[in-house]
């Protein structure tokens, strides 16, 4: 990976993590199902408007039920689920909770595709329900009914989004992945839209609310996927998956420098546990 990619990593990963910070910051204030419809409107017009302005066909029209399938799965339902987390957990714990998404796509593909995980990536999958444990099970914060339903949002949104990835492989042949993103984050506006006329705030947000969410969608979002699209294209998506290593990473620093969260022995003890768990489901198994 040249020094050119590495830095395109990063970036990746500073923006991803800054999502969580910005979603702890706007859904108290706006709700997460509206934070949501912001969030995914305003990254589907930026995503269009670039491919308006590189003249790139993206069929819409053509594929619109996968793309509310896709948005619906790979973004209206994880973005909510993880604002409505964020209400009681801190961004640092919801940004490494989210970690658990290649372990839940793991389970997800033995499921639906019989692919059995083998030994290395079972290991992992424990290893990785271990680190959960330490991460919520070990903490000086009280475990209340509020705060384990948070914890189930939040691994239910890297459920959501490890069904999400699978759906994309399947319905994305053909497609660019500018095509694939901007067609799920419109989607998920379209299937977002009833709840959030319905749960709309009934006030004016404060000023941070507002660049949240310019923040969330603008840079997290539409900047992020095509950050992401670029290192596929240069370096492959198997490099590229070494993003999730660093997500929490930065999740975690924005949100002790931000919002001044605290960062105890087990929420460190829990994402080392939780990566080191990465690297074994992430290996590939070997066929005779």
């Amino acid at each position: 990976m040249s020094r050119k990619d590495f830095a395109t990593l990063l970036l990746l990963a500073f923006a991803w993590g800054a999502s969580f910070l910005f979603m702890r910051i706007a859904s108290p204030e706006l709700g997460p199902v509206f934070t949501t419809e912001l969030r995914v409107t305003l990254a589907a017009v930026a995503l269009l408007l670039y491919a308006l302005l590189t003249r790139r066909k993206l069929g819409i029209l053509r594929y619109w039920k996968q793309f509310l399938m896709l948005g619906a799965v790979n973004a209206a339902l994880p973005f909510t689920l993880i604002c409505m987390a964020e209400l009681h957990l801190s961004a640092s714990l919801a940004a490494i909770l989210n970690t658990t998404t290649p372990m839940f796509a793991a389970l997800a593909a033995w499921g639906t595709r019989q692919e059995k995980p083998g030994l290395a990536k079972s290991a992992g999958l424990i290893m990785g329900m271990l680190g959960v444990g330490v991460l919520v099970g070990w903490s000086p914060v009280p475990l209340t009914g509020t705060v384990l339903l948070s914890v189930g949002f939040s691994l239910g949104a890297a459920l959501s989004y490890a069904f999400g990835g699978l759906y994309a492989s399947r319905v994305g042949k053909g497609l660019t992945p500018l095509a694939l993103a901007a067609g799920q984050q419109l989607g998920a506006s379209v299937v977002l839209l009833p709840l959030a006329v319905i749960f709309a705030p009934q006030h004016m947000p404060s000023a941070a609310a507002v660049y949240s969410v310019l923040g969330l969608s603008l840079i997290c979002t539409s900047v992020a996927y095509l950050l992401y699209f670029r290192l596929i294209a240069s370096v492959g998506p198997v490099k590229t998956v070494s993003v999730t290593f660093l997500v929490p990473v930065f999740g975690l620093l924005w949100g002790a420098l931000f919002l001044h969260e605290p960062v105890y022995a087990n929420t460190i003890a829990g994402l080392i546990i939780i990566l080191l768990s990465l690297t074994l489901v992430n290996r590939k198994t070997r066929r005779p």
